[in-house]
């Protein structure tokens, strides 16, 4: 009979989890099912609010607002999904939107306030274009996640159940909408939609070598009760989690696993651009950077009331200095 404590992780279908929920990995400890059946907006909903799962890759940007609110909920720095977020920015073309700075005094729509790829792009259009946030009618589709009472002078309104901002940006009713996900009037050629950035590849690639940023989207979340139970879950789902990178890394190196004809000369860019790996975990430099400015644009945008540190959100996951398999030399 198994010794082992069953817990339930959901998160997505990705080439780097998927030893893990097919089984070639497993955590050292732990039973595990592994949930992958539904989107990401749902997911994060029944974690932060139902507490569905044991453990959920969940939104960094909910996640900030758990911690500042003192939710019951603590996190790994593994980090199962990033996105540049430039080419989600749509605009009505009789808009009169030519660039970023035109988007000042314009109604835009987004799911909602907290989305973690919202929460970036608001950061970005404010700091990196001079496109504050607090001069943008904003129209939400979605409650948010976790409740939050936003200062007075973000103007915010949420759209009722029969609207959408994707059609309302199409037809003209919204100026622009900024989405997680390419809007279907965009997928349908709809000639009223355009982005923003027409060149958004190379506007991320200079975001990315002016501030050394690739935006984190999801942390690996852990309901406290989990962790004051079994304390050593978290490094051990940790470790797992990275084994199963490792192992999906070095599939897709094979340049015959993808039905793309120049696969091998993205990835060999990516490395150029981004180095050697763009998705790790932990908190080294580049990923406390990220977090640090998350927490900030989350303060700005009124989301959370304290300023959080990045040793305030995740449990630490060292195991000693030099100690672990990895450190032997």
């Amino acid at each position: 009979m198994s010794k082992n404590i069953p817990l339930t992780l959901a998160c997505g279908d990705y080439a780097i989890t998927r030893p893990l929920i097919d089984g070639i990995v497993k955590p050292d400890g732990i039973d595990l099912t592994v949930l992958t059946d539904m989107d990401s907006t749902t997911r994060h909903w029944r974690f932060y609010n139902n507490q569905d799962f044991d453990m959920a890759e969940a939104s960094c940007s909910t996640y900030l607002v758990a911690k500042d609110q003192d939710k019951p909920f603590d996190a790994i720095p593994v980090f199962l999904h990033r996105r540049f977020r430039h080419g989600f920015v749509f605009i009505n073309t009789n808009s009169g939107i030519k660039e970023p700075k035109d988007l000042i005094g314009k109604k835009i729509g987004i799911k909602h306030w907290q989305v973690t790829a919202i929460l970036w792009m608001k950061g970005i259009l404010e700091h990196e274009y001079g496109v504050p946030h607090r001069s943008i009618d904003w129209y939400q589709e979605l409650d948010q996640d976790i409740p939050v009472e936003l200062p007075d002078d973000i103007k915010l309104q949420t759209l009722p159940d029969n609207k959408s901002v994707e059609t309302m940006v199409a037809e003209g009713e919204l100026d622009a909408c900024i989405h997680s996900s390419i809007i279907k009037p965009f997928i349908n050629g709809d000639p009223r939609v355009a982005r923003l950035f027409p060149d958004y590849k190379q506007e991320e690639i200079n975001f990315f070598n002016k501030t050394g940023m690739f935006p984190i989207m999801h942390i690996t979340g852990i309901k406290k009760e989990i962790i004051e139970q079994y304390p050593w879950v978290a490094i051990n789902m940790y470790h797992a989690l990275n084994k199963s990178k490792a192992i999906a890394m070095k599939e897709m190196v094979n340049p015959r696993i993808v039905p793309l004809a120049w696969y091998r000369e993205a990835w060999e860019e990516q490395e150029q651009l981004l180095g050697k790996d763009p998705w790790e975990y932990g908190l080294g430099e580049q990923n406390r950077k990220t977090l640090e400015n998350m927490a900030n644009y989350s303060h700005e945008q009124g989301l959370i009331k304290n300023k959080l540190t990045v040793d305030d959100l995740f449990i630490d996951v060292s195991q000693g200095r030099k100690r672990g398999e990895e450190q032997r030399i």
